[in-house]
């Protein structure tokens, strides 16, 4: 069902983009990158629509720069939404839109581009490869691979993520790098009273967390580093493993971590301005960016990650905007975190570097001027001239 009007001003291309969630639904890291990606690509006219998925379709949601549409799921099958309506409805938003842009891994997003009978210029966002369903991947894997050899272009986000993903590999020749970019006018402002109470609360320096509580972000490891380190942490957010994680904090007397769960976006801000560093130890290849590392660049602070072999680490450069190490090795990140909390104009100057390289990289308008450029290139080809598009 529609949520929100198209968009009345003349603009030079319609995109739509086609993701499982959306907001007001879910706001992860990928719906934060189709987000400012909508938001920052609509000051170069172009007309977004994202087509998501919902248990519960919304009325009356308007993101303001872009339009939703969402389908009614019909059911769910190893955390891929599926609808039938879906079809129809891809159908008509593909026919009136000029370009289609996908956002993988999202199975069912193959089958529409397949069923939706269309033949407009294509590109998929490559996000992350199919990690925790590996033995569903096998049955996956011909349906993947022939949706990303059909497509015109894929686009990873980051040169990291290239180089370790073996399906990125098999398409190397229309692969681009564009890295998600974060503007900073599109977050909240605080107040200083607000950011100086969980200064209060936490102390004047504190370590912080901030993400979905996954089976891929490295929490377990993060308790065992508390233990070992006992410098305080704060945990904001929650999600699938928030009562498990905290059980275990609690069995381990570990006073020096503090869970916030859920916290609003001027919170985050709050969070992220009064820190001291951020840590963010995630181990598996699901965490394929970090955009909660972008956020603390964009805040100054000094940051730590795991060396996994994604974007992580194209965000976080060692010694030079933080410090990373292995994944699952409490030790060192206990040692990393010392590190930090006993070298404090180490610390400042790694998250004065942060800042920079953010500004030089990751902002909304420079990912939305590779994008506007990967857009034009692609409608004014020879392939999508002789398609009549």
């Amino acid at each position: 069902m529609k949520l929100a009007k198209e968009s009345t001003s003349e603009s030079h291309m319609k995109v739509l983009h086609v993701f499982k969630t959306y907001l007001p639904d879910s706001m992860g890291g990928i719906q934060q990158c189709i987000l400012q990606m909508s938001q920052a690509t609509a000051k170069l006219g172009i007309d977004n629509h994202v087509l998501s998925l919902s248990p519960n379709p919304q009325t009356g949601y308007d993101p303001g720069t872009h339009s939703v549409t969402q389908c009614k799921t019909t059911l769910e099958f190893a955390s891929t939404p599926v609808s039938l309506e879906a079809v129809s409805t891809f159908r008509r938003l593909a026919a009136e839109a000029d370009l289609i842009h996908y956002h993988f891994p999202y199975p069912f997003a193959d089958l529409l581009h397949f069923l939706g009978q269309h033949n407009k210029p294509t590109l998929v966002t490559y996000h992350s490869d199919v990690v925790k369903q590996k033995y569903l991947l096998k049955a996956y894997q011909p349906l993947m691979h022939r949706f990303l050899q059909s497509v015109d272009r894929i686009v990873a986000t980051s040169p990291n993520y290239v180089v370790s993903s073996q399906v990125l590999q098999r398409f190397r020749d229309k692969v681009d790098v564009v890295p998600i970019g974060l503007d900073p006018r599109s977050y909240p402002s605080v107040s200083i009273n607000n950011v100086s109470k969980w200064q209060r609360r936490f102390g004047r320096r504190f370590f912080l967390f901030v993400g979905v509580l996954r089976y891929y972000k490295g929490l377990e490891t993060l308790l065992e580093a508390a233990e070992h380190s006992r410098l305080p942490i704060v945990i904001a957010g929650d999600g699938p493993l928030g009562e498990s994680i905290r059980e275990k904090a609690q069995q381990a007397r570990l006073h020096n971590v503090h869970f916030l769960g859920h916290v609003s976006e001027n919170e985050k801000v709050e969070l992220l301005q009064a820190c001291y560093a951020v840590v963010f130890p995630s181990d598996e290849r699901s965490e394929a960016f970090g955009i909660s590392l972008l956020e603390g660049a964009m805040h100054q602070k000094p940051l730590i990650s795991c060396e996994i072999g994604t974007g992580t680490s194209y965000v976080n450069k060692l010694h030079e905007t933080g410090l990373t190490v292995p994944p699952k090795s409490p030790l060192k990140l206990a040692a990393a975190m010392e590190l930090l909390w006993e070298h404090e104009e180490y610390a400042e100057r790694m998250g004065c570097n942060a800042y920079q390289r953010f500004t030089e990289l990751f902002t909304a308008e420079k990912m939305a001027d590779s994008y506007f450029h990967i857009y034009q290139t692609l409608l004014n080809s020879p392939e999508t001239a002789a398609a009549g598009v």
